[in-house]
Order: C-alpha cells, then structure tokens, then sequence
C-alpha cells in the first residue's frame, strides 16, 4: 500500500509539473520582479528619478494644482502620495463618461510630468503575474489559480517523495551529471523555500477567494450586481450619497486629513479623493497608510466636503482583517528592505526550482525517448527553453526597447507602451520557436542572448538618461542603481552559464566522437 502510495505521489508531482511547469515559471518570474515593481517604474519612467518627497504636503495646494484640469461634471479625482519607494504624485480622475486619466506630478515643484509611455513594472509586469493579462471572464486570474493549486499539489507531493529531504538539504554536487545535479539544486531550492512558497501560493488563492470561490458571498447577498455592490460594500468599505446638481465648495483638505490623522492614532492618508468635485453634495476620501504596516488595511473616513465634518468611517471586520493580513504577506507593500529582498532572493530559488525540475525530466528520459523514437522530450524541452530563458529574454527586450522608443511615438495605430508589450510577446513566441528550430544550440544561444540584451539595458539606460552606475548611487537613486546592479550580475550569471553549457556540449561531442570511433574499431575487426 505504502509503496503504491509513493508511485501515485510520484506520477503526480511529474505530470503536475510537466504539464503546467510553463505556467508556474512564467507566475513565479513576473512576481519576483514585482517585489521591486516601483523601483523597476523609475528605471522605466527617467522623469520620475526624482529626490525623496518632503514629508509633509499640503493636500490643499495639491487640490489647487489639480482642480485647474478636472473637467466640469467629472465623477472623481484622486491623488496618491508619494511613498519612500514612488517620489511622485499620481494623478487620476474619471470623467462624466467613465474615462479615466492618469498623470503623474512631480512632488516638490507640483509641475506635471510628461506621459512616460510605458506600463512598466506596475502597469505589465504586476497585473502579468496574477492575471496573464487575459482579461475574459478572468481568465488568467482562473489559469494562475490553477497553476497555484498544482503548486500546492507539487510542494506536498515533493515533501512526500523525498522522504530524506532534510538530508538531501545538504546534498548539491555541481560537477555530478546535469541529472543528478539538477535534482541535487531541485531539492535544495525546495527545502529552502518551502515555507514561502507554501504561504504565497496559499496566500494567492485566499486574496481572490470571491471569484474562485464566490458561494461564499452568494449564500448571503444573493447573485447579480447589486447583491456584490452589498457584499463589497460592507466587506471592503464603500460610501456614497448621489449628486445635488446645485454648485457646492470645498473645505481645507489638510484640516480633514489632520482629523483623520488624529483618529488613526498618527496613521497618515496614502490618498485623498474628492467625489463629485464642485457639487453641493460633494465628498472626501482619506484611506490609511499600511506602508508600516503588513496588514493592507481598509481604514476610511469619509468628510463633507464643503463643511469637512465626518460622514462615514470605515474599519474591516476580524474575518476581513485575516484576509488584509494574508493579503500584506503577499503583495508586500510594507517598508522593509531586508524582507523585500528576502522575497526577491525567495522568489528566485522558486524559479530554480521549477527550472531544475524542467531539467531532471529531461535528462532522466531524453536516451530512452531517442531509443524508443519518441518526441516528447524535444517538445517539452522546447517549451522548458521558451518557458526559462524565453521570458527572460522577452523581458528583457521590454527593458531594451523602453529605452529605445522616443516619447510620443506611434505605429500601426499602437502607442508607445502598446509597442513595448508587443515587442514582449513578439520576442517571447520567437524564443519558443528557436527552442523547437535548434534544440541542440538553443539553451546555450538563448543564455548568451541574455547576457547581450542584459548589457544592452545598462549601456542604453547611460545612453538616454546619463545616469550610470556610479552616477545612480552618488546621486542617491537607489531604485535605478540597483536596477542596473542585477541587470550586470543577471549578464555575469549567463555569462558563466553559457560557458558551461558550452563546456558539456564539447564534452558530449569528445564523447559521440570516442563512441563512434570504438564502434568502427569493433566494426572493423570482425571477421
């Protein structure tokens, strides 16, 4: 029974794995790059490498600067603070008819930014990680809860499996056969990551539990629209009063948010938003800061906005609060460099391990699928190479050409930052294609097209914006200097990489060359 058990266990963590191992990376890869979205933002966006914000900021003087370009009969405007991670204001307001604009204002001189034509980290990489960026129905919010539940499957499975794991924590032989080395850092990057990778898989699918699991709100507000207004409403705080249509005025902001302030005990508002800016009924929305804190709260007040007396506040539930909870350890928006660091380096070692499971199938079978005639080692080795170096270099190239495209630029009817995420899947579906085309080459050319586009990035960052390295960390950007920083160890690492696949590739044509040579001898000498 046990040992039937083990084979079952066995079976699944492989087909799990070769089946929706793309999947897993592409997840894995977007959302360790999104631990330093922000930082990845001002490498994108060079008018946005500006000098810490002042920590006091008079929301009243913002409302002056804002309130010149807010149309009559907009529904909203909005304003985010600058963080110690963003120095910038963001700027939005929705229109009568539901469009929304989006600026940026610099926060010492209050001047607007230029549109920096891009979605960069925030805009792509963060919403590619949880949603694919397939919208339909939510699909790719669907197939990363399905990649999320086979992870969960493959980390119990694979502590199943290994039943030494502790021992075979301490059990990495690099100069061994690339099976058993792979399966060596396998299990290495497993054992190390294991309680992170358990807390933010499981984390992932709590955070949208209403669309994976919506019977939960159902069961009490009923289906249809108004029924989820309800549910979110008092699940995650929501105020409104409609419009008067008569002329209304604005009250000091500042004093409201120094009220709010006082009832959160010397919280700060990371946002303000005037709701039907100008109208008698007109209201102020201040939410509390979490940048100190993990729990992404819910905190709200809610002021009249002409006579600045509070109308509603807004604070979540116990259950609400777990979930905010679950939810900070996942996206952490929290201020904590050495954390946001040890989730980079934690999301990474989930890359390797997807990566060198990848590599274990490969080897484990590649004779015996070129013995028996078969395909399925090529084709999934054209996928792991696609899947692995591809997105890597896709990414890349959404760097590079970042760098490349001038302002204001348009083609085929696409803008700029359309073109950025077009030369991503373009480049992306390029990689699959040569993994498939030169299976023999790929995994060393594709490495090396890595430490080339890596490079390119530094050197095309010093071209356009002149701010180089040395220049980055003397001038106190940190975000653009650490940028540069991985992008020179990312070409390192490749660089070392490349030359041991070449290594193993001359090793394994001495080694054809030798094999082929005793079979002619032993041809030769029969009678």
């Amino acid at each position: 029974m046990e040992r039937t058990f083990g084979k079952s266990m066995i079976w699944l963590h492989t087909w799990a794995g070769v089946v929706l191992g793309s999947l897993l990376f592409a997840i894995f890869w977007m959302g360790t790059l999104s631990v330093f979205d922000r930082e990845i933002d001002r490498w994108m966006m060079p008018d946005t490498r500006l000098a810490p914000a002042a920590q006091d900021m008079s929301l009243d003087r913002i409302a002056r600067v804002v309130n010149s370009i807010v149309p009559a009969g907009a529904n909203q405007w909005r304003v985010d603070l600058p963080t110690e991670r963003v120095p910038v204001l963001r700027f939005s307001y929705r229109d009568s008819a539901g469009n929304t604009t989006i600026r940026q204002i610099d926060s010492a001189s209050h001047a607007f930014i230029p549109d920096q034509g891009t979605k960069a980290g925030s805009g792509f990489i963060f919403p590619f990680h949880y949603s694919l960026q397939l919208k339909w129905n939510d699909l790719g919010k669907w197939l990363v809860g399905l990649a999320a539940m086979a992870m969960l499957v493959l980390l119990v499975s694979g502590v199943i499996i290994h039943k030494k794991i502790f021992a075979q924590f301490f059990t990495f032989r690099p100069q061994k056969r690339l099976q058993r080395s792979s399966l060596d850092l396998h299990n290495l990057t497993g054992v190390i990551g294991l309680p992170f990778h358990f807390v933010i898989t499981l984390s992932g699918l709590i955070i949208f539990i209403t669309i994976y699991f919506p019977q939960a709100h159902w069961s009490v507000y009923g289906g249809g629209k108004e029924a989820k207004a309800a549910y979110t409403a008092e699940a995650y705080g929501r105020f409104a009063r409609p419009k008067a249509n008569t002329p209304g005025t604005l009250a000091s902001l500042d004093a409201m948010a120094g009220r709010a302030e006082r009832k959160w005990a010397g919280g700060r508002p990371y946002f303000v938003r005037v709701w039907y800016p100008g109208d008698a009924n007109s209201y102020v929305e201040l939410r509390r800061s979490y940048a100190r804190d993990i729990t992404m709260n819910l905190d709200q007040i809610y002021f009249d906005a002409a006579s600045g007396e509070v109308l509603h506040r807004f604070g979540a539930a116990p259950v609400m609060t777990v979930q905010r909870f679950i939810s900070g350890l996942h996206f952490i928006q929290f201020e904590h460099w050495p954390l946001r660091w040890l989730y980079f380096l934690a999301g990474l070692s989930g890359c390797v391990m997807i990566a060198t499971g990848f590599l274990f199938w490969l080897e484990a079978r590649r004779a015996q699928h070129a013995k028996r005639g078969l395909a399925g080692v090529r084709v999934v080795e054209g996928l792991t190479i696609g899947s692995v170096t591809g997105i890597m270099i896709a990414t890349l190239a959404f760097f590079a050409v970042n760098r490349l495209l001038p302002l204001g630029i348009a083609f085929a009817g696409q803008e700029r930052s359309a073109l950025e995420i077009w030369t991503f899947y373009l480049v992306w579906m390029a990689c699959f294609v040569h993994a498939w085309w030169r299976p023999a080459a790929a995994w060393r050319e594709q490495v090396w097209t890595i430490c080339a586009l890596a490079l390119a990035c530094v050197l095309l960052n010093v071209i356009t914006t002149g701010d180089h390295l040395i220049r980055a960390v003397s001038s106190g950007i940190w975000a653009v200097a650490g940028m540069d920083a991985m992008l020179l160890v990312l070409a390192l690492l490749a660089t070392l990489a490349a030359r041991r696949l070449e290594r193993l590739e001359r090793k394994a044509v001495q080694t054809r060359t030798v094999q082929s040579g005793q079979a002619t001898i032993a041809t030769e000498s029969q009678p």
